[in-house]
């Protein structure tokens, strides 16, 4: 989603002069460079802060070189789903976000690491803020035309969403938590993530916070229409429950769901007897036979708002 650069800059140059802070440096990404490069050179000039304009796509390529660095990072969100800003409490608008960026305090966040295996063996490694996902996840990512997530935002999942629900497609994965024995499942979509909340509010992950040291992983196992309908309905009242207290301890206390699996690790390792395309905070990462996801050891630093 494209970025409003001038009334960006024009937020940044106000809370500059607010706080007599010099003239930023701008860096730009671009199609070749997702934010890596671009915070690489950010970090060379040894800033108080970095402000990262963008969807979660690129704060996750800028905390592959900003984690484990004393410089804070602040977040503009301007993507379709920003689930780090969202689950962080940090969606607002340019000025409220830049102001944030000046005036915030620092919170320390879980940074997740994956290992992707492809057909062939090669294996690479990425970081991840929010959420990595197989599956149906993963077919939202690289299923939806990118002008048409512009145009409507997170309304655009609706066809690949349908589509899943209706074809049921299922898997076999084999899979370890925490060193424990494999356990072998057949499931339709796993989500590993820091932050459990989506788009619309929906609840995915209800233990997940994004500082507590350890990774959130859920299995979508429904075995046909009714039970996706049963799994939708508790997603919906879990999205109401969780805005207070008394209704997350309700939820926490609700009878489980066959179809919904949870598990809290600091490691997990999962195979496939087939190819599985995944995601990573947003982004499709291709077909892979295995996967390892664990968390870093060195935070990234976060501005939030000290109200």
């Amino acid at each position: 989603m494209n970025t409003d650069v001038v009334r960006l800059r024009a937020a940044i140059a106000m809370e500059e002069e607010r706080a007599g802070w010099s003239a930023s440096a701008w860096f730009e990404t671009s199609a070749e460079d997702a934010g890596q490069a671009a915070t690489r050179a950010a970090l060379l000039v040894e800033p108080s802060l970095l402000i990262v304009a963008g969807g979660d796509g690129t704060i996750r390529a800028v905390a592959e070189e900003a984690h484990g660095q004393a410089t804070p990072v602040a977040l503009v969100p301007q993507g379709t789903g920003n689930l780090l800003a969202r689950n962080l409490g940090l969606l607002a608008s340019i000025e409220d976000a830049v102001h944030t960026a000046f005036a915030g305090l620092n919170r320390s966040i879980d940074v997740g690491r994956i290992e992707l295996t492809d057909e062939a063996g090669q294996v690479t490694s990425h970081v991840f803020l929010a959420m990595t996902g197989i599956g149906l996840d993963a077919k939202m990512a690289t299923d939806t035309h990118p002008g048409l997530k512009k145009r409507i935002g997170w309304l655009a999942y609706a066809h690949p969403i349908s589509r899943s629900v209706v074809r049921n497609e299922q898997f076999v994965m084999r899979y370890r938590v925490d060193g424990g024995r494999e356990r072998t499942v057949r499931t339709h979509t796993v989500i590993v993530g820091n932050c459990g909340t989506l788009t619309a509010g929906l609840v995915l992950l209800p233990d997940a916070e994004p500082d507590d040291g350890l990774l959130d992983v859920v299995l979508l196992r429904p075995r046909g229409f009714w039970q996706w309908v049963r799994v939708g309905s508790r997603l919906g009242v879990g999205a109401v429950l969780h805005r207070s207290k008394r209704g997350r301890v309700m939820l926490r206390s609700a009878p489980g769901l066959r179809a919904l699996q949870y598990v809290q690790a600091r490691r997990m390792t999962a195979r496939f007897d087939q190819p599985q395309t995944v995601e990573i905070d947003g982004d499709g990462f291709g077909a892979v036979v295995q996967v390892g996801v664990a968390l870093e050891s060195q935070p990234l630093s976060i501005r939030v708002s000290n109200l």
